[in-house]
């Protein structure tokens, strides 16, 4: 990740951490998520219920085989550009976000406020998604614009909020399962990316430090 990126991919995961806090507290005395379901599922499945098509097949590319070839895609796009720290950065964030939301938050908050939370399709492709726009903003020798790059950051934002949307459309999801499962998905990444630059870094000391005498 770019060093002019650090301060505002900082506060965005801590708007993720903050997002996944919110959406998934329903204890007493805190309605907030009930009543952003109450405002947003009906809107939502009135306007993606005119496009019936679009809830047939965008669930599919959310499911475990299409995230798998897209991610691998991703790394394969990396190492034919050698940035194996890119390469890296998919082969674990996204198995990562994937397994957080299925084998950790849902077990334990989902069931314990009685819903499907997170969403896994919200946080398989919003991981995927937040992969792309972190290797899109610096890429192997610049050689697309920033606009372009912006562009292909954007469709792919926006291919996983239609995701997203269209599983609170069919009533898989609620709004605020989408939103964590987001939340949960770019975090994720974001976390494994600083993570990742860190330890290179770290390394890139260790490596630089003379030898003692004798050494």
């Amino acid at each position: 990740m770019p060093a002019s990126l650090h301060r505002p991919a900082a506060v965005l995961l801590a708007a993720c951490l903050t997002a996944v806090a919110v959406t998934g507290v329903r204890f007493a005395h805190y309605r907030l998520p009930d009543r952003l379901d109450a405002a947003f599922d009906p809107r939502i499945q009135a306007q993606l219920g005119r496009f019936p098509f679009l809830l047939t097949w965008l669930p599919d590319l959310g499911t475990l085989e299409p995230v798998a070839a897209m991610t691998l895609a991703l790394i394969a796009g990396c190492a034919l550009t050698r940035r194996w720290r890119g390469a890296l950065l998919a082969a674990v964030a996204v198995p990562v976000a994937v397994g957080l939301t299925e084998y950790l938050l849902k077990p334990t908050v989902g069931v314990a406020i009685g819903q499907a939370f997170p969403s896994g399709h919200a946080t398989s492709m919003f991981a995927l998604a937040a992969s792309c726009a972190v290797l899109l903003a610096a890429p192997a020798g610049h050689r697309l614009s920033g606009t372009v790059r912006l562009l292909l950051a954007l469709v792919a934002v926006l291919l996983a909020a239609a995701v997203a949307a269209v599983m609170v459309a069919n009533g898989a999801h609620s709004f605020t399962d989408a939103v964590g499962g987001a939340a949960v998905g770019t975090g994720v990444v974001l976390a494994c990316a600083f993570s990742l630059d860190w330890l290179v870094g770290w390394w890139q000391r260790v490596l630089a430090v003379p030898p003692g005498p004798g050494g």
